[in-house]
């Protein structure tokens, strides 16, 4: 049975959805007001590795991705360049499209933006003023954040972490990994930017950052999911602000699965403009290196664990990687030809797969399951030196092989 580590309860827990035989899942995606980077397409690998291999074990998969594309950033990166904020979105959207293909990403079910979905932001904050879960303050709409109990239970805080005073924050995200633990905006008001204002029943104005998520969810999955994942980053500030907003607004839980993933690094040290080690997956494909080259980099690795990216790392993972390939590749050429039963192969190729899943049940284990792969072609191929693989184990071993690559996806 599949197992995952669960943020909220910092557990390995068996995987269970709410309806037998499907997955309701929702994905963080990027907000569009630059091109994603190797350091999110981190994040998005881990979450398609989770998807394909849901589907591989048998499970109806609805996954919504979303695009963050009205916040202040996108207006300040729009204004910066002397564009429009949809010009700008748009470009980058199709950017982001054009790259996980060639990552071999699978496209989500639902792929909805802020921007369309407006008007199920309002009615949420709706439902939040009418319940006393939010007020007005200076044309702003704040969410009272001292009226959710157990306020901070994903993000572990503790009652001490509290201010004695509480602060009331303005602007949609805040730089720096600190809690702003305080009454966060809901929507902006009184805006007057073109394109980037809606004239609502609660006034003219913007959704927030955090009411975005909540409006997304519900537009496309629903108020409650099975599973919600997203970049560790997201447990400081957004996600306890998305449940505290959701939970208090329909009473239901907003998902029983909370799944996060670890950093990139670059040489040891967060990406970042500043630094000047953003890296992008073009780069790595204009140096020669393929989509699924990328991919097999950025999944050989567990998920919860952060990953240093080096040019001497990505060189070392790649040859792993064609290696494998060479050898699967050599065994199928230089196979007997004979239709004849191979016991000592049939053995190996029959425990490939079930191998793979076992290393997967774990909590996504792709490093263990793929060494395992190589550790059975190993042996074929020990197996090949003393004339026993025939046609047969060969047609079998391809299928085998195949199965695996419906999830890896890098063969």
């Amino acid at each position: 049975m599949l197992r995952l580590y669960n943020s909220m309860t910092q557990d390995i827990e068996i995987f269970e959805p709410t309806e037998h035989g499907k997955v309701k899942m929702f994905t963080c995606g990027p907000s569009i007001y630059q091109p994603a980077h190797l350091g999110n397409y981190r994040t998005f690998l881990f979450e398609d590795i989770l998807l394909r291999y849901l589907e591989y074990s048998g499970y109806d998969v609805e996954r919504t991705l979303n695009f963050t594309d009205i916040e202040d950033k996108t207006i300040s990166e729009a204004k910066k360049n002397l564009t429009d904020i949809f010009s700008l979105t748009n470009s980058c959207a199709a950017k982001f499209f054009m790259d996980i293909t060639a990552l071999e990403i699978k496209k989500p079910t639902h792929n909805p933006r802020s921007s369309t979905s407006v008007d199920m932001a309002v009615k949420i904050i709706e439902r939040l003023l009418q319940n006393g879960h939010a007020y007005v303050y200076k044309g702003n709409i704040y969410f009272d954040l001292r009226s959710f109990k157990n306020f901070g239970r994903l993000g572990h805080l503790k009652s001490s972490d509290w201010p004695a005073k509480m602060r009331r924050f303005h602007k949609d995200t805040y730089p720096g990994s600190n809690w702003n633990i305080g009454d966060f905006v809901l929507w902006h008001g009184n805006r007057n930017e073109t394109g980037l204002s809606w004239e609502s029943s609660i006034g003219r104005g913007r959704p927030s950052w955090n009411i975005q998520d909540p409006a997304m969810v519900c537009d496309t999955l629903g108020p409650t999911v099975d599973i919600w994942c997203g970049g560790e980053d997201n447990l400081v500030r957004h996600h306890d602000y998305n449940i505290a907003i959701m939970e208090s607004a329909t009473g239901k839980t907003l998902s029983h699965y909370w799944l996060h993933g670890a950093h990139l690094l670059v040489e040891g040290k967060k990406m970042s403009k500043s630094r000047g080690n953003v890296i992008y997956p073009e780069n790595l494909i204009a140096n020669g290196y393929s989509g699924k080259e990328v991919r097999f980099f950025l999944i050989y690795g567990h998920y919860r664990k952060r990953l240093n990216f080096t040019l001497k790392a990505m060189e070392q993972r790649t040859q792993h990687l064609r290696n494998l390939v060479n050898s699967i590749e050599k065994l199928k050429s230089e196979s007997s030809g004979k239709s004849v039963e191979d016991h000592k192969a049939s053995g190996l190729i029959k425990e490939i797969v079930p191998t793979f899943n076992r290393h997967m049940d774990d909590d996504l284990n792709v490093h263990s399951a793929f060494d395992s792969l190589e550790t059975s072609i190993q042996e074929l191929a020990d197996v090949h030196e003393e004339g026993m693989l025939g046609k047969g184990s060969i047609e079998d071993l391809v299928f085998a092989i195949s199965q695996v690559n419906n999830v890896l996806r890098v063969l």
